[in-house]
C-alpha cells in the first residue's frame, strides 16, 4: 500500500503545472534521471581546455543564519555504489561512474583523505571509459569537448591549478559548455545518450509488478534513498541482501517483484518528500515523518500540506503562529473545517509515513492514510490535553512534538543552573518519538512508556518544569477522557476534588516555599534532596518535612509576619484534605499527578496582584 501511494503521488509529480495552467513544472525526474547536489562546473570549450571552475551554489536559511549550500541539479541517474571499487570488478565490466558528473574522486581522479590530496587512478580511469562508452561517435560539440577533456586531462595537475582547491574535493562536479546557460547534461544530444544506454540496461527477466500489476522488467535492487541518520551511501526499504531472507529458490528482488519503472517511481517520489526544503518532511528524535496529499489540483496539495505541517510543527513566525492559533481555536470550538481553513477541501486525501534508519535499511514506524477532515480534530485534541495553567509558552507559539520530547532528555547543571541549550535532540528515545507522533495523528492513548521516562527525569532532576508538566498533564487528561482512568486531572490549582496524590504535589510545593522565605536560596532545597522520595513513598518523608515547616514558618513570623499567615493558610488548606495516613507507594500516575500538583501549586506563587498567572520561568529553546 505504502509503496503504491508513492508511485501514484510520483506519476502527478511528473506532471503537475503552474498557477497559469499551461507550463508543465516537473517536481521529479523523468525516469533514468535524477536530482543529485552538484557544487562546481567544469567549464569547457570546444577543444575540452577547462577555461573555468564555477561555484554552483544556493542560499538556504539554518535558524537564523543563511548558509551557501550545493544546488540541486537533473542529471542521469545515480546508483548506489556500495563496497570497495576493485580492479577486478572493473576488469569484468562493472563500471560504477557516472555520466557526465559524478564526485571528484572519478570525474577528476582526486580524492580527499583527511586533510591530504591523493590520486584516484582506478576511479578516473572508469569514469573516462563511460564517457567514451556513452558518447561515442557523437557529433555534439559538447560532448565532444568532454571526450577531448577527459583524453587530456593528468589528475596530478589539480593542485598546480590555481582554479582548484581542496574544500571543492567535498562536491560532485558536472560539465559545462562554455557560452552555453545550462550543463552538457542537459543538450538533447547527451540525454539521448543517455536514454539508449539506460534502455539497454533493463533486465531481461520480467515480472507482474506488485505495485502497478503489469508486466514489466524486474528490479533486482531497488534505487537508494537518503534520510537524516541513514548512510551516507543511501538506504532502502526492500532489501534481500542474505540467503536467508529469500524464498523458493528466487534471489533478491525476485522475491518480492517489483518493475524497474515502479522501483524508481516510487523512490524518486519519496527521496522529493524526504528533502526539507520542499516542506513536506519532519525530524522527530531519529524519525523522519513524511506527509502528502491528494487533491483535485497542486495547489490545494501544498495548501494541505502547509497546513499540517503549521499545525504539527508550529512556526516561530509571529504572523504565521497567530494564523495557526486560530485554526486551532475554530476547531476546538467545533467550527466546520471549511469555516476554518477555506483554501482546503476536508475530504482531501492525506498520508503520513514515519521512517527511521536502521543501518542499511528503513523501519517503518508509522503509517496513516487518512482525511484531512479526520486529522484537524485530532490534532486539536492534542493540544486541547496540553492545555494547563498557567501554560508555559505563549498561546501564539506552541511547542513542536520535537522541542516537547526535549524533556525526556536527562538536565545537567552549568554554573549551577540547569543548562537548558545543552540537550541534544539525537538524546530523544528514538522509538519512543515515533509513538508519540503516532498517538498524536491517530487520537490514541498517548504511550504509557512517555509518562514513565517523565518521572524518572523529575525524581532525577527535580526539575517540575512547565513542559513537563503540560506532557504529564496530557498523559492523565488522555486516559481519563478515553475511560481507562478514574480521577480526573485539573487543568489549573484546584484542591477540592483534585486526587491525593495531587494534593501531596501541593503540599510539597508549600513546604519549599516555606523553606525559600526562611532560608532563601540554599546549596541543596528540599526538592533536590526529597522529591524522589517524597514522590513515590511519601510515608516515610512528608512528616518529617511538616515538622520541619513549622519550625521555617516560626523563623517567617519574626521578620515577615504577613507573609507566614498566607503559608500557614495555605498549609492548612492542603493538609485539610489530606487522610491521617498517608500512602506508603504511589503508581507511575500518582507520581504524574504529583508533579502536576507540584508544579501548579508552586506556580501560584508567582501570581500576578490582578489574578493573572506570570510567565514560566523556564527558558524558550
Amino acid at each position: 500500500m505504502i509503496l503504491s501511494r508513492l508511485n501514484e503521488l510520483y506519476s502527478r509529480l511528473l506532471t503537475q503545472y503552474d498557477e497559469s495552467g499551461s507550463k508543465p513544472v516537473c517536481l521529479v525526474p523523468p525516469y533514468g534521471f535524477s536530482d543529485e547536489k552538484v557544487g562546481y562546473l567544469l567549464v569547457l570549450d570546444e577543444q575540452g581546455n577547462l577555461k573555468d571552475v564555477q561555484p554552483n551554489f544556493v542560499e538556504v536559511k539554518k535558524g537564523k543564519k543563511t548558509l551557501q549550500d550545493d544546488r540541486r541539479m537533473r542529471v542521469p541517474c545515480a546508483f548506489g555504489r556500495s563496497g570497495k571499487f576493485t580492479e577486478k570488478a572493473f576488469n569484468a565490466g562493472k563500471n560504477v561512474a557516472f555520466f557526465l558528473w559524478d564526485k571528484p574522486e572519478f570525474l577528476l581522479g582526486v580524492l580527499l583523505n583527511g586533510k591530504k590530496i591523493e590520486l584516484a587512478d582506478l576511479p578516473y580511469r572508469a569514469f573516462k571509459a563511460k564517457q567514451k562508452e556513452l558518447i561515442g561517435s557523437s557529433d555534439d560539440p559538447g560532448l565532444k569537448a568532454v571526450l577531448k577533456f577527459v583524453d587530456q586531462w593528468q589528475p596530478e595537475n589539480f593542485e598546480k591549478l590555481s582554479f582548484f582547491n581542496s574544500e571543492m574535493l567535498k562536491s560532485n562536479f558536472a560539465f559545462k559548455l562554455d557560452g552555453d546557460l545550462s550543463i552538457i547534461a542537459d543538450r538533447a544530444a547527451a540525454v539521448k545518450c543517455w536514454d539508449d544506454y539506460w534502455k539497454e540496461q533493463k533486465n531481461p527477466v520480467t515480472r507482474q509488478c506488485l505495485i502497478t500489476g503489469e508486466i514489466g522488467s524486474l528490479a533486482e535492487t531497488h534505487p537508494v534513498l537518503k534520510v537524516a541518520g541513514g548512510q551516507s551511501s543511501g538506504v532502502a526499504i526492500v532489501t534481500y541482501n542474505e540467503k536467508a531472507y529469500e524464498s523458493f529458490g528466487k534471489s533478491q528482488g525476485d522475491n518480492a517483484p517489483v518493475s524497474e519503472q515502479a522501483a524508481f517511481a516510487y523512490t524518486t517520489a519519496l527521496n522529493y518528500l524526504l528533502r526539507r526544503e520542499n516542506g513536506h518532511c519532519l525530524s522527530i528524535g531519529d524519525t523522519s515523518t513524511v506527509f502528502w496529499a491528494q487533491a483535485k489540483d497542486a495547489q490545494q496539495e501544498q495548501e494541505a500540506a502547509s497546513l499540517f505541517a503549521s499545525i504539527v510543527n508550529p512556526p516561530t513566525d509571529d504572523g504565521q503562529s497567530n494564523k495557526v492559533k486560530h485554526i486551532l481555536e475554530k476547531i476546538a470550538k467545533g467550527r466546520p473545517f471549511e469555516e476554518v481553513a477555506p483554501e482546503v477541501d476536508p475530504s482531501t486525501k492525506f498520508f503520513v509515513l514515519g521512517l527511521a534508519p536502521n543501518a542499511a535499511r528503513l523501519s517503518i514506524r508509522y503509517w496513516l492514510e487518512s482525511t484531512l477532515g479526520e486529522l484537524g480534530p485530532r490534532l486539536v485534541e492534542h493540544w486541547k490535553d496540553m492545555q494547563i495553567e498557567p501554560l508555559p509558552w505563549q498561546p501564539e507559539s506552541p511547542p513542536s512534538s520535537q522541542i516537547l520530547l526535549l524533556e525526556l532528555v536527562p538536565l545537567r547543571k552549568k554554573n549551577g543552573k540547569y543548562d537548558y541549550r545543552g540537550r541534544k535532540f539525537d538524546d530523544i528515545p528514538p522509538q519512543l518519538a515515533g509513538e508519540f507522533l503516532r498517538s498524536i495523528l491517530t487520537g490514541q492513548r498517548y504511550p504509557r512508556q512517555l509518562l514513565t521516562q517523565l518521572v524518572q527525569r523529575l525524581r532525577s532532576d527535580g526539575d517540575v518544569n512547565g513542559r513537563r508538566a503540560s506532557l504529564i498533564k496530557a498523559l492523565l487528561h488522555r486516559d481519563h477522557r478515553k475511560g481507562f482512568t478514574k480521577e480526573a486531572i485539573p487543568m489549573s490549582l484546584e484542591l477540592e476534588n483534585a486526587p491525593l496524590a495531587y494534593r501531596l504535589g501541593c503540599l510539597f510545593a508549600v513546604l519549599e516555599q516555606a523553606q525559600r522565605g526562611a532560608l532563601g536560596d540554599v546549596n541543596s532545597s528540599i526538592v533536590d534532596r526529597y522529591y524522589g522520595t517524597a514522590s513515590s513513598v511519601p510515608y516515610s518523608v512528608f512528616p518529617r518535612l511538616i515538622a520541619g515547616c513549622q519550625n521555617h514558618l516560626s523563623k517567617i513570623r519574626k521578620d515577615k509576619p504577613g507573609i507566614a499567615v498566607n503559608l500557614d493558610k495555605q498549609l492548612g488548606n492542603v493538609i485539610a484534605g489530606l487522610p491521617h495516613s498517608l500512602p506508603k507507594q504511589l503508581t507511575i500516575e500518582q507520581q504524574g499527578q504529583f508533579a502536576v500538583g507540584y508544579y501548579q501549586q508552586k506556580q501560584s506563587f508567582f501570581t500576578k496582584k490582578d489574578g493573572s498567572p506570570s510567565t514560566s520561568t523556564i527558558p524558550s529553546n
